[in-house]
Formats: C-alpha cells, sequence, structure tokens
C-alpha cells in the first residue's frame, strides 16, 4: 500500500497570475489582445457551464453586459474563461474567472465558449474569485467584506493571511470587515451607492449607526459631516437629539438670502442663527485685517 502524496503547497498568495498559472480568463475582455484564444483552451457549450457559487460579486451592470455583448457578436470571445469541473454535476462545469464574459456570451446568442479547464478546490475557487473581481475593483464594499468573512469563517484564514492574498494591507482588511457590523437596510444603501465605505464606517462608531446612516442619505451628508454627527451623538447621548437640534438649526429660503445679501455688502462669510426667543449674527473673518475693516465699517457712521 503506497503512502498518501504530500499535498501541494498552496498556491494562494503570490498574485492572479501566479494563481491560476497565466490562463486567459483573468482579465476582462476589453483588455483582451487582438488574438484568438490560447491552444490550451477548450470550447464547452455554455448550457454545460453554471455560475460560481462562491462568487463575490452579485451586480452586473446591465448596460456594461450589452455593450460587452455587442462586442462579442462583432468580434466572438477573445479570452477564454476558467473553469473547474463540477464536482456534484459530471459533465457540467463551475465559473472560477470570467462570469461577465460567461453572461455576455449567453447574451449574444452564442452556444460555445473557450473555456481553460482547471482542477481546484473550495478554497481555491473562492479565493481567486475574491482576487480576480478585488484587483478589477469589480465589488461594492459589502460584497467584498462579505467575500473576506467566507474566507475567514469557512476556511479559517487570517486578516494577515488575506492582506498577503489579495494585495491589501491589513488595516483594508480590518476596514472592510467592519462593514459586516452593519444591519441589512444600512448594507443596503452601501450597495447601491447611497452611502460610501467612508460614511458607514464613521456611522459604525455611533450609539445608533441605523439612524446615521438613514440621516447621511436623507440630507446627503459628507464624510466629514458623518464623522462630525457622531461625536455630537456621543455627546449628547443619542442621534435623536442631534436630529432635533439639527431640524431646529435648518434656515428658509428667506434666511439664506439675507445670509447671501449679507455676505456680498461685507465681503465676509455671514451666518445668521434665529430661534424662537431671538439669535445670532455671526461674521467670520480670516484676519486681523478683516477684522479692522469690518470695524471700520460698523463704526463708520457713529464716527462721522
Amino acid at each position: 500500500m503506497t503512502a498518501d502524496p504530500k499535498p501541494k503547497p498552496s498556491r494562494l498568495g503570490r498574485g492572479l497570475s501566479a494563481l491560476i498559472g497565466e490562463v486567459e480568463g483573468v482579465g476582462g475582455y476589453e483588455d483582451a489582445p487582438e488574438s484568438a484564444p490560447r491552444a490550451d483552451a477548450s470550447t464547452i457549450a455554455i448550457k454545460d457551464i453554471r455560475a460560481n457559487p462562491q462568487q463575490p460579486r452579485r451586480h452586473f451592470a446591465e448596460a456594461e453586459l450589452a455593450e460587452l455583448a455587442e462586442s462579442i457578436k462583432a468580434k466572438g470571445v477573445l479570452q477564454a474563461i476558467l473553469v473547474r469541473p463540477d464536482p456534484k454535476d459530471a459533465g457540467k462545469y463551475q465559473i472560477v474567472a470570467g462570469e461577465r464574459r460567461w453572461r455576455a456570451a449567453k447574451q449574444a446568442g452564442l452556444t460555445e465558449i473557450p473555456a481553460t479547464i482547471r482542477n481546484m478546490d473550495e478554497l481555491e475557487l473562492l479565493e481567486i474569485g475574491i482576487i480576480e473581481n478585488v484587483q478589477r475593483t469589480d465589488l461594492n464594499p459589502i460584497e467584498e467584506a462579505e467575500a473576506y468573512g467566507a474566507l475567514m469563517k469557512r476556511f479559517g484564514r487570517t486578516q494577515e493571511g488575506l492582506a498577503e492574498s489579495v494585495g491589501k494591507s491589513r488595516a483594508h482588511i480590518a476596514n472592510t470587515l467592519r462593514l459586516l457590523n452593519l444591519s441589512e437596510t444600512a448594507r443596503g444603501h452601501l450597495r447601491e451607492g447611497r452611502i460610501s465605505a467612508g460614511h458607514a464606517r464613521a456611522a459604525l462608531g455611533a450609539p445608533d449607526p441605523d439612524a446615521v446612516v438613514a440621516m447621511a442619505v436623507t440630507k446627503g451628508l459628507s464624510v466629514r459631516e458623518v464623522e462630525k454627527l457622531v461625536k455630537n451623538a456621543k455627546d449628547e447621548g443619542s442621534i435623536e437629539a442631534v436630529a432635533k437640534r439639527v431640524a431646529a438649526n435648518e434656515k428658509d429660503v428667506d434666511t439664506e438670502a439675507l445670509e447671501a445679501d449679507l455676505s456680498r455688502t461685507l465681503g465676509l462669510d455671514v451666518d445668521i442663527r434665529h430661534k424662537a426667543n431671538g439669535g445670532e449674527l455671526r461674521i467670520k473673518y480670516s484676519d486681523l485685517e478683516q477684522l479692522d475693516d469690518l470695524c471700520r465699517r460698523l463704526t463708520a457712521k457713529r464716527s462721522s
């Protein structure tokens, strides 16, 4: 009885090209050279190919797919996709890299597509899918965070190991994973681009991140404004208190027009804060020369 062969060393963490042996099918069609697919690629019926169940990318822009489909109609598929034999369905294949080309080829009406076949385990399947999309910035922040989380939970990867594999800093991995603490509602805003990852990370420091995210979306707040909002929420105990104060300080059209008139007259920024029992008029200057000029303007009539 022969001893089991030693497991081959992992190819992960060496960059995408080294991972899959410089095969075509990694880059996008738009980056493909004007040449036919490599000779070692096979032609496989599109109906025998399945999408990668571990594909981190969930959203494919319809406009981009339509544009790629038109290119494929005109020139064919110039880069082979990368597939592995389907472990649960003999004679079928799972996509490892190139799902966008496969979808566009189907949309273009093709029945076959060039593909390079490789045997890969589940870890390689997931990690290559992540690396391909991360290197091409195809994942939204939540898809990226969920992909990293899957690698850590299912395969015991560490943040340091992930950073090496995908070519990102450990700080980037850690900050991205923090997004998994968002609620599904907040994740939806981030997926759809209504807030950025910076907004989301800042909101996570608040007592009620969902309320902060909702306010950021409704009012179109910048990341700096969200950070300030979170700081105020911590100081005042709740986001509701801050929201009421912000609402109370919102200005009507007449107040904003008066601010603009005074600013033009004085040549300085003017801030009117009107309340039920009075208010404040703030005039902002940047140096002593501006202050002296303002004082002369204000006292000129009295001294004349």
